[in-house]
């Protein structure tokens, strides 16, 4: 008996209907028929219905079923070692990658492909130097080499001093000439441009005491700039001592204000100068003198800059500290004073001031 009989069978006796066993069946015609024409009448779905349980309780056996012997051989499924190759063969491949006779090729590419991949690159290249070289030329065409072309700004200035120190300290004795020779050396090259005879050569005398402005001038025309001369530092100028006062325990330093082109400091006043102990009683450092004097002169402001300013030589003032007592570390602070200036700037030492260590030993 088929699957459909066995199911129809069952059918027929779940629904109360009299059933004969296949082997009590006679065979006959009329029987044969009648149950072809009972399975016809099934429904289709009844039929579909029953295939799928019969899949799903063949796929629940083969579940069950142990796994054979070719299955769990796991070192099929391991991958194969590539065989090594001699020395010689590799250089084999490395000559025919370089150039393969068969095919004409060199390094894997055709003369034709290498003659279209170089043109290629060389018409990149060309495009990008050539949009590099009018970039170039347009921001040179509208950047003026005298004067910024925005500034949005003017900082405030700062200031520097000579000699010029290494961890901001000056540290000596009077009697050691080793021990101060090397503040003496930065000083005389810090002087060396305000020789007098070089000031007269190339600089004019002003006597105004205004700010020498020279705007009706052509832009790339220069600019005359005043005489400072190294004479006027009088004892600091290291020519009636070329110690500086080294050798006498009265040490001399040089303040200068940076240069910023264009600026007008202290809005028409002279910006004054001033030194004092920052840590410590005031007299401990003892008197001071200023050389030529303790401010900035008007008349040697404004500066034009380097292409027109040529021989611009900027204003010193020179402080001698005369009775330092003596064996004692004092943290001495130079202040520019005077409106616009800051000089109290937590972030930057050199706004507006500069602060060092002096110690003179006997």
């Amino acid at each position: 008996m088929g699957v459909t009989e066995r199911y129809v069978t069952g059918v027929l006796m779940g629904s109360g209907m009299r059933t004969t066993s296949p082997e009590n069946m006679e065979p006959s015609s009329t029987e044969g028929g009648a149950e072809e024409k009972l399975v016809r009448s099934l429904p289709h779905k009844v039929i579909l219905k029953h295939g799928q349980e019969l899949e799903e309780e063949q796929e629940e056996l083969a579940e069950h079923q142990p796994l054979e012997q070719e299955d769990l051989n796991f070192e099929r499924w391991k991958r194969r070692p590539i065989p090594k190759r001699t020395l010689h063969q590799k250089i084999d491949d490395l000559k025919k990658y370089l150039w393969n006779a068969e095919t004409n090729e060199f390094m894997g590419r055709s003369g034709k492909s290498w003659s279209l991949i170089l043109l290629f690159y060389a018409a990149l290249y060309l495009f990008l130097a050539a949009m590099f070289g009018g970039c170039l030329f347009c921001l040179m065409w509208s950047i003026s080499p005298y004067h910024p072309t925005f500034n949005d700004r003017v900082m405030p200035p700062g200031m520097t001093m000579a000699p010029h120190l290494e961890g901001h300290e000056i540290a000596f004795n009077a009697s050691d000439r080793k021990s101060w020779r090397k503040y003496t050396r930065s000083m005389e090259e810090y002087l060396r441009p305000y020789n007098d005879a070089a000031q007269q050569r190339k600089n004019i005398p002003c006597d105004k005491e205004t700010y020498f402005m020279q705007d009706d001038l052509d832009e790339a025309a220069e600019r005359k700039a005043c005489q400072f001369k190294r004479s006027w530092l009088g004892h600091c100028s290291g020519l009636q001592d070329p110690n500086f006062g080294y050798s006498q325990g009265r040490p001399c330093i040089l303040l200068r204000m940076n240069r910023i082109l264009g600026y007008l400091p202290g809005q028409g006043k002279p910006i004054n100068v001033t030194c004092g102990v920052k840590k410590g009683t005031p007299e401990v450092l003892g008197e001071m003198e200023f050389f030529p004097k303790s401010f900035f002169e008007n008349k040697y402001y404004p500066y034009y800059g380097k292409l027109r300013h040529v021989n611009y030589s900027s204003p010193v003032v020179a402080v001698r500290f005369m009775g330092v007592q003596q064996g004692t570390n004092i943290q001495v602070q130079c202040k520019l004073n005077g409106k616009g200036i800051i000089n109290d700037s937590p972030t930057d030492r050199y706004l507006g001031s500069v602060t060092f260590s002096l110690e003179v030993g006997a």
